[in-house]
């Protein structure tokens, strides 16, 4: 029989298997684009990204820290490295400049040949920045034998600032680079996050990752869910993605115990409501307005927190066919109110199947990178399979000892505590 140390295994399988099967179609918005590239199944297992992407819009994208005020605090600012060509900066040339359109999602792209992918140049099998943060928290809380906040943020900042092959994904997401930007002002590391309120994409399923995570070494889901929002504040200033670690993380701990999915997913997700905007009119505003940097702050504000008045059944909406719900009623945009809902009707479509759970949920499209690595978790969790399946990481071996090594403080329930002999707390 498997015990609690073997689930939360499986499901830390899960995220990073679920990380690297999307990672090749990750933010294919036209769903076209991926049987284009893959055939009529869509991706079925570990590839690595195509050259070029169809739809992305990377190149150009800014990230200008405050370079000089950095180098006087000793504080590292270059967290592109090699890539910094892709982008606009304060410290590097862009290299790659091309004219753009407008494309189904509403943002710009360049000329076909300059749309590198998100993810250019990793192997397959290998994990974007996303998990590679993850890998960096159970390093963190396996040095010290505990989860320390100001020595995570330590790690996380040397990891980012540091070249090397944990750093081989040129994508760093739009709260990293406002983050470090922050951070080379010299703000105090507490105050680096930026807020939803001003950045829309803050409230997106990157920020749910790292926290559900970390929720793993509380004793009880009522400690974990506290664990994981203090956690996503380091990061993410976020409403709506401290709502969606209300509903996931008590679920997650329900899982890890021994749950049955076809009824733990309805029992928890009978607290989520979707958004009142379903996807279809939310990308339709988007190009409409000719991209979604361009919506008033506060019309955007209350297209992410309206949402309808009815909570969802997923017991029976599990059995909506797949394109009602993906296309025409949630959406595939990174924002939680939108990925946590996507997930879940993945998971209790196909519960105790976290491949083909996952396999759909990459061939849905979107930001399907984090939403997998959300739904690996889950799905992961109640299918010991899914550690037969992550052989075929390229860095399976590291990642292994690792998972076995913070799942044993996991299941010990005292790494969220303070360390013995009257010191102080964890900061």
């Amino acid at each position: 029989a498997e015990s609690r140390q073997d689930r939360i295994e499986n499901a830390l399988w899960g995220l990073f298997l679920g990380d690297a099967l999307a990672m090749p179609a990750h933010w294919y918005y036209n769903r076209d684009n991926i049987t284009k590239q893959w055939g009529p199944q869509g991706v079925e297992g570990l590839e690595a990204p195509p050259h070029p992407h169809p739809e992305s819009f990377m190149v150009g994208m800014s990230y200008e820290p405050d370079v000089e005020t950095a180098k006087k605090l000793g504080r590292p600012y270059d967290i592109l490295h090699q890539h910094a060509r892709f982008y606009k900066t304060t410290f590097a040339a862009q290299e790659v400049h091309s004219e753009t359109r407008e494309e189904s999602h509403g943002n710009k792209v360049p000329k076909a040949e300059d749309r590198y992918h998100y993810h250019y140049g990793l192997e397959k099998g290998e994990n974007t920045t996303g998990a590679q943060l993850v890998r960096c928290l159970l390093r963190s809380v396996i040095k010290n034998q505990r989860y320390i906040e100001e020595e995570f943020t330590k790690d996380f900042v040397q990891h980012l600032g540091t070249p090397g092959p944990h750093n081989s994904d040129p994508y760093k997401e739009v709260y990293l680079r406002r983050w470090f930007e922050n951070y080379s002002k010299g703000l105090p590391i507490d105050k680096c996050a930026a807020n939803q309120r001003d950045i829309w994409s803050i409230g997106s399923a990157g920020g749910l990752v790292r926290p559900m995570v970390l929720s793993l070494l509380a004793p009880n889901p009522y400690l974990a869910v506290g664990a994981a929002i203090d956690h996503q504040q380091i990061t993410h200033r976020t409403q709506n993605g401290a709502s969606a670690l209300a509903v996931l993380v008590p679920l997650l701990h329900d899982l890890v115990d021994g749950a049955n999915p076809a009824e733990a997913i309805p029992a928890h997700g009978n607290r989520v409501h979707l958004p009142k905007v379903n996807g279809t009119d939310m990308f339709a505003m988007y190009r409409s307005f000719k991209g979604p940097g361009n919506i008033p702050k506060g019309e955007m504000w209350n297209l992410h927190v309206e949402l309808r008045n009815e909570a969802v059944d997923f017991g029976t909406y599990s059995q909506k066919p797949e394109e009602d719900v993906v296309v025409k009623d949630i959406g595939t945009a990174c924002y939680t109110e939108h990925t946590m809902p996507l997930a879940l009707y993945h998971a209790a479509k196909y519960p105790g199947n976290a491949k083909a759970a996952l396999c759909a949920d990459v061939n849905s499209g979107g930001d399907s990178v984090h939403r997998c690595m959300v739904l690996g978790l889950i799905a992961g969790a109640s299918d010991q399979s899914v550690h037969e399946m992550a052989k075929g990481l390229k860095d399976y071996e590291e990642i292994a000892k690792e998972i076995k090594e913070f799942s044993a403080l996991a299941v010990g329930g005292r790494s969220l505590l303070a360390p013995p002999g009257g010191q102080s707390p964890p900061i």
